[in-house]
């Protein structure tokens, strides 16, 4: 049964994966054509068509392999400055040819009659507006999945219930992610809260003449952590209150705000369940964008430096970085584990939908980066192109004409070879030694 889950957890998330390519590819396709841009092509996947069907002037379609999409519009390079017969420049270079080669490509299905439906005859914020459609048609999808996950099923509170009760004294330091709860030490002492008689299933209702309800597990850690010495504390057993006194000892601990550092503070001995879910406001969707965005951008500038452990977690058998980058492949696998797990039905749907959000912050943020052929390169051509006229009509001067996009083409084959060579250790990494959820 668990293997029959993670197939259709795999499959659902890889549906999701061609939805999101799709949703990015529709907002290009939309801006387009309300700009009197032709399309001719509207695929998602690359490679060999294994469908399509033609609408009005449009061929939308789906190919063999699913790493992607386009929308193809006429004229997105303009023909070059000076250019002779057969649409070639005068000018010499290393990469002239290869610049040439695509702008006659670029204009090989330039009809007469759609000579003014051009893609680089548009004025630039029209380009601008149609090239960050794609990116922005992502951004908007990760917003309305956060805001199901915030908002429709919400967050499960920090709870006041026991589920388990430490034997001794023990500093943070000495936990480990194979052992969270480690064997005392000799002459560790007795835990507080194993001294007063606390039992998991025990739910803390009031610590120090203070009352806490079912959902209070923050303020409850946090007047936990500045309490010291012997403290009256209830908690409910079975229905039944029991008053206890509890010696709250410091000790090191996790701190709240940063789990990776360590603090001294007040120390009980006992973890804690979570609470109930409760719904967040639009504030909260907000700031968890804010806070995926910022992430996800420093973890795309980190790549480079996480490529080395990546080759060998590939090739090597070394073990695999949990934070480091995932694929295609690898993103799906742990969607099917999501859904393989024993858990509660809405920390799986959250998880799935948080991860699903995550990939669609990514092609956000990926796309806007200024290197052909992602969207950012032709963005940042429209950017200068317009600055440059403003700047000739400021100065009297006549209009300088299109930006030349093709000189970036250079630029763009060897992220392309970079990106493919990248893609293919991430294959290997993916299918030999997986990134896997914990448990």
């Amino acid at each position: 049964m668990t293997v029959l889950w993670t197939i259709v957890g795999i499959a659902l998330f890889f549906f999701g994966l061609l939805l999101s390519i799709a949703w990015h590819e529709l907002g290009h396709f939309t801006t387009a054509r309300w700009f009197g841009i032709k399309v001719p092509e509207f695929f998602v996947g690359f490679g060999k068509t294994i469908w399509s069907r033609r609408r009005g002037e449009t061929e939308f379609g789906i190919k063999a392999i699913p790493l992607g999409g386009y929308v193809r519009m006429i004229g997105m390079l303009p023909p070059a400055p000076g250019h002779g017969r057969l649409g070639r420049s005068r000018r010499t270079g290393p990469f002239q040819g290869l610049m040439d080669d695509a702008r006659a490509q670029s204009q090989a299905d330039v009809l007469p009659q759609d000579a003014d439906r051009q893609f680089w005859t548009r004025a630039p914020w029209k380009r601008i507006v149609v090239m960050f459609a794609g990116p922005f048609m992502n951004l908007v999808l990760a917003v309305f999945l956060m805001a199901v996950i915030l908002m429709g099923i919400g967050l499960p509170a920090s709870g006041t219930q026991v589920s388990e009760v430490s034997k001794c004294v023990v500093p943070a330091t000495a936990q480990t992610a194979q052992s969270p709860t480690p064997d005392c030490p000799a002459g560790a002492p007795l835990a507080p809260a194993a001294a007063a008689g606390m039992l998991p299933g025990d739910r803390i209702v009031g610590l120090a003449g203070k009352e806490y309800g079912r959902n209070d597990g923050t303020a409850l850690r946090e007047a936990i952590r500045v309490a010291s010495g012997p403290t009256p504390l209830v908690v409910d057993r079975n229905g039944q209150r029991i008053p206890l006194t509890v010696n709250i000892v410091p000790n090191q601990v996790q701190d709240m705000r940063d789990p990776s550092r360590t603090v001294s503070a007040g120390f009980v001995g006992v973890s804690l369940l979570p609470g109930d879910y409760v719904r967040q406001g639009p504030g909260a969707v907000a700031d968890l964008m804010g806070f995926y965005v910022a992430r996800t951008g420093q973890s795309i500038a980190e790549i480079p430096q996480r490529v080395p452990a990546l080759f060998r977690a590939a090739f090597l058998g070394e073990q695999r970085d949990p934070e480091g980058p995932v694929g295609v492949v690898g993103v799906s696998r742990i969607g099917g584990q999501i859904l393989a797990q024993e858990e509660p039905w809405r920390e799986e749907v959250t998880f799935f939908l948080q991860l699903l959000a995550g990939v669609n912050i990514s092609l956000f943020v990926l796309n806007l980066l200024p290197i052909p052929p992602l969207d950012g390169g032709q963005i940042v051509p429209a950017i200068w192109e317009a600055i440059k006229r403003r700047l000739a009509r400021l100065a009297g001067r006549p209009d300088p004409g299109p930006v030349d996009a093709a000189k970036l083409l250079p630029v763009a084959y060897v992220f392309v070879m970079v990106f493919l060579a990248f893609s293919a250790v991430l294959l290997v990494a993916d299918i030999v030694n997986p990134v896997r959820l914990p448990g």
